[in-house]
């Protein structure tokens, strides 16, 4: 079996890249989970079960950094020298927060679902496009520094997101 402290890529023996295909993750997720489920170590002892527990639990916490594009960018970053740090560093560029206050002021002025539907759908559009030029910036430029603003921006956005979808259930 590979180590713990093997990293998710290799735990999963997928690709250290962003670009992943979720399909294979599944199977694959499925598959580790059976080989180490701790039933199968039942005859073994109490120890060998705890040890099985232990990679089931590491599995699963591999398996939620790579289905998730925003834990699998800031993993890749950390992995490659460029960790996100997004406690202690906020740094954004002027445009971003710009677009942050405007649909801060929007969100706190809309009061109808069309409207916040249609606030929904920019910051949807505005998520693809980080998600898409964090591919870029992990796969092809292969610029962890760079791409962590990237990341920070996808937290800010997944925030927001939530924010928005909690007013809309509100008002439905």
């Amino acid at each position: 079996m590979i180590s713990l402290q093997a990293n998710d890529f290799e735990l999963f023996d997928v690709p250290v890249q962003y670009a992943q295909d979720r399909a294979q993750l599944d199977s694959r997720w499925k598959a580790l989970q059976r080989e180490a489920h701790p039933d199968r170590f039942a005859a073994e002892g109490a120890a060998a079960q705890r040890v099985a527990m232990q990679w089931s639990v590491r599995i699963n916490e591999a398996y939620q950094r790579l289905k998730d594009p925003l834990k699998r960018a800031a993993y890749l970053c950390e992995l490659q020298g460029a960790p996100v740090q997004a406690d202690n560093n906020t740094a954004m560029p002027a445009a971003f927060l710009m677009q942050q206050m405007t649909w801060r002021e929007t969100l706190d002025d809309t009061h109808s679902a069309p409207a916040l539907e249609t606030l929904a759908d920019e910051v949807t559009a505005e998520q693809r496009q980080v998600l898409q030029e964090l591919a870029r910036l992990l796969d092809v430029a292969k610029d962890p520094a760079q791409a962590v603003g990237q990341v920070r921006a996808l937290m800010f956005i997944e925030r927001f997101m939530q924010e928005v979808n909690a007013k809309l259930d509100r008002l439905t």
